[in-house]
């Protein structure tokens, strides 16, 4: 087969400029890239691959030609256009929550369960969740040497989980707290701080301000307390391992930071292992980076991170009280790994299969 045409859909996005971003950065393995955004971006020209690339508007016809298709749209965007272009035999790597659960619909992450994507029943392949995504790559290579039976983790997300309007907030708030911070507003009373500025609560994508906070709710709020970005957590972990019955306790935090999301993860397994063991295993992860010199100010942190593709992990650690457990700080570029760079990882998986 020649090259296979690639359709982005989404293109104009803030996943979809990352995605161009990997794109150019890469061997171009494409015949066509076919750009496609929303009626009001048709006719931008984005370069791509050093080429200029005019934005068509989503439609039937925009799928024309095309056998991989990659979608970086809202949920209700994938959940009508993922299946018209599979019904045209393109296949659909989806970065939506549309198609996760979906038990035709595997759920991919090529360092963990490439073989999954293999089997597609209705053309479909998801992409999992940025917080899932952040530490799949380390806890899948954990699993494959001990048998991972627990998950406990805190997550620490990026403003950019929220999209564009979550930075744009937090870069309001923060402009309005140092504008006050002489007046002793911003340490004493961020709310007040904003309302001084003219910043009102109401345009937030939060209930309470970001700047100088932690907000201890990211998603919204499902049954028995958990909110949907817990739930992704556990349930889109047992689908990528495999393992139907993993213990997940997950707690989704908010915190005033543009991009990165980090997690404290605490792991244990069937069978014992020790830091040193833990460290070289994930030392020989080729999209795995080990920071783990505490003592010296080496670890990994969201400023260090953004803009990067592999996963970063420190902080290895382990207690007497919990022999065949571990427990890590693992950090990863929400915009790169946990969403454009693993789809377009699927994307290149199905390449080589079409090959």
């Amino acid at each position: 087969m020649s090259k296979p045409n690639l359709a982005l859909v989404g293109a104009t996005g803030a996943v979809g400029t990352v995605m161009i971003d990997i794109i150019n950065s890469r061997e171009n393995i494409w015949g066509e890239i076919r750009l496609i955004a929303s009626p009001r971006s048709a006719g931008k020209q984005i370069m791509v691959h050093g080429q200029p690339s005019t934005v068509v508007a989503l439609s039937e016809e925009a799928f024309d030609g095309i056998d991989i298709a990659m979608f970086d749209v809202p949920d209700e965007v994938s959940e009508v256009w993922a299946p018209i272009a599979a019904a045209k035999g393109v296949v659909c790597v989806d970065n939506s929550a549309a198609f996760r659960m979906n038990p035709e619909v595997p759920l991919v992450v090529p360092e963990v369960n490439p073989f999954a994507a293999k089997s597609r029943p209705l053309g479909i392949i998801a992409n999992p969740n940025c917080t899932t995504l952040t530490m799949m790559a380390a806890i899948g290579a954990l699993h494959r040497k001990w048998k991972l039976t627990e998950l406990v983790v805190s997550s620490y997300q990026a403003v950019s989980g929220a999209g564009a309007p979550g930075i744009e907030r937090l870069q309001q708030e923060i402009a309005a707290v140092a504008k006050n911070a002489e007046a002793g507003l911003a340490t004493n009373n961020v709310s007040a701080t904003l309302a001084e500025s003219g910043v009102i609560q109401s345009d937030s994508p939060w209930p309470v301000p970001i700047a100088l906070n932690v907000i201890p709710l990211a998603g919204s709020m499902k049954a028995d307390g958990h909110s949907s970005e817990e739930l992704k957590v556990r349930n889109e972990s047992r689908k990528i391992l495999g393992i139907k019955d993993l213990k997940v306790a997950a707690t989704c935090v908010r915190v005033p930071v543009q991009v990165s999301h980090s997690l404290a993860v605490h792991a244990t397994f069937a069978n014992p292992l020790s830091v040193d063991e833990v460290r070289a295993e994930l030392e020989k992860q080729p999209t795995v980076v080990v920071m783990d010199d505490p003592a010296n100010g080496v670890f990994p942190t969201p400023a260090h991170v953004v803009g990067q593709d592999p996963t970063f992990v420190g902080r290895i650690r382990q207690t007497e009280d919990f022999p065949n457990s571990i427990d890590l700080f693992v950090v990863g570029d929400n915009l790169r790994k946990g969403a454009a760079l693993n789809t377009y990882e699927i994307a290149q998986l199905v390449a080589e299969e079409l090959a």
